[in-house]
């Protein structure tokens, strides 16, 4: 039995060594399986946040700001409309986070040479550090926790990465 959707593999040629389930049911086992994974997604984040805060050694951000960082820091120059779409966010919330991110020297905001009107966002060196090491210090921590873990499962995981990238992918575009 598959953990993730529950259902029984048979080994019948047509079915690819999976029984044939009715669309009702497809329907059924796909939002079964998506509610699976978004509670193993959160519980995973959650875990990688606490374990990486224990050993960090900063004042951490709250995840709202670390959003609005990390994409300020992957896309130079983006406005505040243009985060507040890419993140789903109201322009006046994401226009507080940017704030706030100015004044503790991780953001900067400078007018737009072709239109006055707008400020363009970018991180600041320190802003990219930080993330650096957050990212290398998190990624260590999870690379040790995969080392505790059989091949089998570390092949999995290494194969769900494209996957869950490619579901995303799917979830935007609907």
């Amino acid at each position: 039995m598959n953990d993730i959707t529950g259902v029984r593999a048979t080994g019948g040629p047509q079915a690819g060594g999976r029984r044939q389930v009715p669309a009702g049911d497809r329907d059924q086992v796909a939002a079964a399986t998506a509610a699976e994974l978004f509670t193993a997604i959160s519980v995973i984040r959650r875990a990688a946040r606490r374990s990486t805060r224990q050993v960090w050694t900063q004042q951490p951000l709250p995840p709202a700001q670390s959003e609005v960082l990390r994409l300020a820091a992957a896309r130079p120059g983006l406005t505040v409309a243009d985060a507040a779409q890419e993140l789903r966010l109201a322009p006046n919330t994401v226009s507080t986070l940017v704030g706030r991110l100015a004044e503790a020297g991780l953001l900067t905001r400078e007018k737009s040479a072709q239109d006055g009107r707008t400020v363009r966002l970018s991180a600041t060196d320190r802003a990219r550090r930080r993330l650096a090491e957050f990212r290398d210090l998190r990624a260590e921590l999870a690379g040790r926790a995969l080392e505790q873990m059989t091949a089998a499962d570390r092949q999995v995981l290494a194969a769900a990465g494209p996957a869950l990238l490619r579901l995303a992918e799917r979830m935007e575009a609907s």
